[in-house]
């Protein structure tokens, strides 16, 4: 059995660590939008009645409008830490490459299931022997960006071998142009994952997406099982996809900007990151964890990298100078 992964926003855990309310500290652990939306109405019936064909049919329409995907319908999932646990089913036996540093979970559910992983740092590591690929696009923690045709061909390369391409875009909302969702159609061995919440700052609604060529789709659509996916799950989904976007998008990159800006004036040295949070490398990074916890602000750390700290987006000015304020303390 493979050790449990720390993910960000362990607050509860911090807070009994550290002191403080939960609610009282600021939360930077995390690579989700600070600011989440409003939630649209939603019908009586949604919550009445188990989710009936119609939410999901809207759901997935709007989906494919949201992600650019064609022809391809993408698949409402209940969070895509579901779906990462049935991809040892996809390649029983078969050796698996992951594109590392990257999301500890996929490691670790291909160990739990006993296959042969593969943590590599590069596309030129890759061998004939791997049944299937994992690239988190843009990558956690790092930032790493694979472009689209750097993709396509190592799609091409996997399908010459029999082998699966999964491309992992839970951070790629902000930047649509670097998606490979429409190329999809034309790639039936590429299998592509979507986050909901990130986006939308509604991680708390567990919701994700797959989008593939039909046959995957129904197969994690039978081992996930009937109702997976709430049907207010499916009717906020959809109200969100259907409208305009941009402003969320916009809100983002400020805050982002906003980060940066606090990061630089503290001289911590911005090594990646996504426009969702900004990876730090600094060899004070214990240290400066350890100082931002007793001031009731949680950063992620890594056990594979003590000298990075990520940096989640902070949801206001006000946020924003706590943070620049604690810095400044420990700098001085």
């Amino acid at each position: 059995m493979t050790n449990r992964i720390v993910h960000g926003g362990g607050i509860t855990a911090a807070a009994r660590q550290y002191g403080g309310r939960p609610e009282e500290w600021l939360d930077l652990s995390t690579g989700i939008n600070p600011n989440p939306v409003s939630l649209p109405e939603i019908p009586i019936a949604a919550w009445h009645r188990l989710p009936d064909q119609h939410l999901q049919e809207r759901a997935r329409a709007a989906a494919r409008g949201h992600y650019r995907s064609g022809d391809i319908l993408p698949l409402p999932v209940p969070g895509t830490q579901s779906v990462i646990q049935l991809l040892p089913r996809l390649v029983p036996g078969g050796n698996v490459a992951i594109l590392s540093p990257t999301y500890g979970e996929y490691a670790r559910a291909f160990t739990l299931a006993g296959l042969q992983v593969r943590q590599v740092s590069a596309i030129a590591e890759l061998t004939a022997d791997d049944r299937l690929v994992v690239a988190v696009n843009p990558n956690n923690p790092d930032g790493r960006v694979l472009s689209i045709e750097q993709l396509r061909e190592l799609h091409d390369r996997q399908r010459e071998q029999g082998g699966i391409l999964l491309v992992d875009e839970a951070f790629g909302d902000i930047e649509p142009a670097a998606s490979v969702a429409p190329f999809a159609a034309s790639m039936p061995n590429l299998i592509i994952f979507r986050s909901f919440g990130k986006f939308f700052g509604l991680a708390g609604l567990r919701l994700g997406f797959v989008i593939a060529e039909a046959s995957i789709m129904t197969r994690f659509e039978d081992w996930l099982g009937p109702w997976a996916v709430s049907g207010p799950a499916l009717s906020i989904a959809a109200s969100l996809m259907e409208s305009d976007t941009n402003g969320i998008r916009d809100h983002i990159l400020q805050r982002h900007s906003a980060l940066e800006t606090v990061l630089r004036r503290s001289k911590l040295r911005v090594a990646g990151g996504t426009p969702l949070f900004a990876l730090v490398a600094d060899d004070r990074a214990e240290g400066i964890y350890t100082h931002l916890c007793r001031h009731h602000i949680l950063v992620r750390k890594f056990d594979y990298a003590r000298n990075w700290l990520r940096f989640g987006l902070a949801p206001d000015e006000g946020a924003d100078e706590r943070l620049a304020g604690v810095l400044e303390e420990y700098s001085t």
